[in-house]
């Protein structure tokens, strides 16, 4: 059965799990953005335990409801640079991080317009690097309810997040802060690599 997600930054582990199963991926792109969701966030591990990577977007005060698709990069910082360095500097010295960095430091390096763009092209990267095959569609009109469609839209939202009861796997920094579970997609590629696929097709939610 095909399923429906929002387009997010380096999205989760959970996203990928929904990805990995689906018949046919299919991208909202008529909602209204909204603050403080994985659209414009991710987390990975760093030397000091959970780290979030906040993408810096354009609000518009006369416009109250914005539509994600129309949110515009706020590119005044060097905020690609500082994700990449962080990535660095956590991911280093993981088993699959030189592996990937050739095909993946592009993303910190183009420059976008819009948070729509880069998130479509960061997820479209990862299937890259995760030889994920996929068909994808997107959607031309908002739909709050779907049918014949299986919705997990809602994996975008990060308050109140469940606990997903994903196997574990080995990661960089867990003898000091013990395993953090659902991070970004990164984090399971950089740490399992080429077992990362096999890993997601056998996860189910809880």
């Amino acid at each position: 059965m095909p399923t429906i997600i929002h387009p997010t930054y380096f999205p989760t582990i959970a996203h990928y799990v929904v990805l990995a199963k689906s018949d046919g991926l299919v991208f909202e792109m008529e909602d209204n953005f909204q603050k403080q969701t994985y659209r414009s966030r991710t987390y990975i591990y760093g030397a000091n335990g959970k780290l979030m990577f906040n993408v810096p977007v354009r609000h518009l005060k006369e416009e109250k409801n914005q539509k994600y698709k129309d949110i515009q990069l706020a590119n005044e910082t060097p905020w690609q640079r500082l994700h990449w360095k962080s990535l660095e500097s956590a991911y280093r010295t993981s088993p699959y991080f030189e592996y990937y960095e050739d095909e993946l430091r592009p993303l910190f390096e183009k420059k976008y317009t819009f948070l729509m763009d880069l998130n479509l092209e960061t997820i479209q990267s990862l299937n890259d690097c995760l030889q994920l095959e996929v068909s994808t569609t997107k959607t031309t009109v908002y739909q709050s309810i779907v049918t014949d469609i299986q919705d997990f839209r809602k994996l975008a939202n990060v308050k109140k997040e469940p606990d997903y009861g994903f196997d574990t796997y080995t990661q960089v920094f867990e003898a000091k802060h013990g395993f953090i579970p659902n991070l970004s997609i990164l984090d399971l590629l950089f740490n399992e690599g080429t077992n990362a696929l096999t890993y997601l097709e056998q996860q189910t939610f809880t």
